[in-house]
């Protein structure tokens, strides 16, 4: 029979600042059929520098944790869910994660939790009400097949309950342009290789690999530069200005200052992208990381670290490359081949950009996401 009304869902978000997770959720509130689905998102804090993409702004509701163990989030979550009236939470990031699986369950609503990453560190508080609330939960989307193992392992879950939608990127936003109007507009040196990293200054996003790999490359090509596009956390979370502190310190100790490009946290990357001639991400841990899906949906080739389901997402010698993590010397030769041979710069973007479009857009993102929100509604 069909349904007779829009299913109501409620995105809930611990903020909106300038993170994958927080893009995909402005992705699907922007695009989910409204005529299938009432969908809302919730953030927990007031920073929410990406509404700004939202093509309803509406549709954004702020519920502020107004500390870091601020228990009457759930409450006021839960009320506002009952006066939505809202069929599915579906959660992003650990303390939506939580606020979302108890308000939810409170006014029964289906639960839908998420997996971004993989091969991180959970601190035992976090373990502990993940664990306390992990009846609360009905199913999890996570956005690689890595990560729902990792998940699968760390918290418990049957298998039964995982759901695998990797990200998808806006194929029209980010497309190829012509370079050289780019970086007129951005004020970027014309007559250079300009390699890009697209990543906020945490420890997972592993900078220092890069800068390792980049002291390497300026050996053999000193014309090189290299465009950082990303800023610490808000407030400093997890560190964060800490760790930038540190890569600021290892920059001047490798000698890389005049090389470097730094352009903080910015709306229009998909204006910075095609004016790089490759992108790299040397990280940690991920999950599916939307910077290599936009830098690859622009034709700009990328180099990436073996790490979660990049071997997927970026298939080698098609659309780039993957390196050993932690292979400083793998990373700079990858880098090194790309910068001196045009032609294949060329034929990796083009091939870069039929991949994504083939396997990461947005309605294909949608559709299968709309589909897990149509099982849940069955099943309940």
């Amino acid at each position: 029979m069909a349904q007779s009304s829009p299913i109501r869902v409620a995105l809930v978000i611990s903020n909106l600042e300038f993170g994958g997770a927080q893009r995909q959720v402005v992705e699907l509130i922007n695009h989910l059929d409204p005529r299938r689905f009432d969908a809302r998102v919730v953030s927990l804090s007031p920073y929410v520098p990406l509404a700004a993409g939202l093509r309803e702004r509406g549709r954004l509701h702020v519920i502020t944790k107004r500390f870091k163990f601020d228990a009457t989030v759930i409450p006021r979550l839960a009320q506002w869910l009952r006066g939505f009236g809202a069929d599915i939470v579906h959660s992003f990031l650990f303390d939506a994660d939580i606020a979302a699986r108890v308000a939810g369950r409170r006014v029964g609503a289906v639960v839908i939790g998420s997996e971004r990453n993989t091969d991180y560190h959970l601190k035992k508080r976090q373990l502990f009400f993940y664990r306390l609330t992990r009846g609360c939960m009905d199913l999890l989307i996570a956005n690689s097949r890595a990560g729902a193992e990792f998940n699968r392992r760390v918290l418990g879950h049957p298998a039964s309950q995982y759901r695998v939608i990797h990200n998808g990127v806006d194929a029209e936003r980010f497309r190829p342009q012509r370079r050289e109007e780019l970086r007129l507009r951005a004020g970027l040196p014309q007559d250079t290789i300009l390699v890009g990293m697209f990543a906020s200054f945490k420890e997972q996003k592993n900078h220092a690999l890069l800068f390792q790999a980049a002291r390497r490359v300026l050996d053999r090509l000193p014309d090189t530069r290299f465009l950082l596009v990303g800023d610490e956390l808000y407030a400093g979370m997890h560190g964060s200005d800490v760790y930038r502190q540190n890569m600021e310190r290892m920059v001047d100790e490798l000698r890389l200052r005049e090389a470097c490009i730094f352009l903080g946290n910015r709306a229009d990357v998909d204006k910075l992208y095609g004016a790089c001639d490759l992108t790299v991400l040397p990280s940690l841990f991920e999950g599916t990381p939307n910077v290599v899906l936009e830098s690859m949906a622009c034709g700009v080739p990328v180099v990436v670290t073996d790490v979660s389901d990049n071997a997927y997402i970026v298939p080698e010698g098609c659309a780039g490359y993957v390196v050993p993590l932690g292979d400083a010397g793998a990373l700079a030769e990858r880098m090194a081949r790309l910068i001196e041979d045009a032609d294949l710069r060329v034929k990796l973007g083009q091939g870069a950009r039929e991949w994504v479009m083939a396997e990461f857009s947005i309605p294909r993102l949608v559709e299968k996401t709309g589909a897990v929100y149509d099982e849940a509604i069955r099943g309940r």
